[in-house]
């Protein structure tokens, strides 16, 4: 896999796993079924599902060479980038009208 592919499954595989917490009811998205989820959840889901796609991202870039040490305002970049690509799971879930 070439570098340019590399960044557009990252970037997909962050998109999903950006909103796949809003999206469901199971507890870490393979567990039993708890509806209504609270928001406490689904953040811990959203948080362990970023670090996620930042080991796949460190592993693909190793896999294309040698690792780039970051600091700490790359994970803050990634973290923002990661709740922008959040917002359709949260306004789907919090800010939707529903109707009743």
């Amino acid at each position: 896999m070439d570098q340019s592919a590399s960044i557009w499954v990252i970037l997909l595989v962050a998109a999903v796993a950006a909103n796949l917490p809003f999206l469901n009811e199971r507890l870490l998205i393979v567990g039993p079924v708890r509806a209504p989820k609270g928001l406490g959840w689904r953040l811990f889901e959203w948080l362990l599902l970023f670090g996620l796609v930042l080991l796949l991202g460190m592993g693909l870039e190793a896999r294309l060479g040698q690792r780039h040490p970051q600091g700490w305002e790359f994970y803050v970049v990634a973290a923002s980038l990661f709740a922008t690509l959040a917002f359709p799971g949260f306004v789907w879930r919090y800010l939707r009208r529903r109707r009743d």
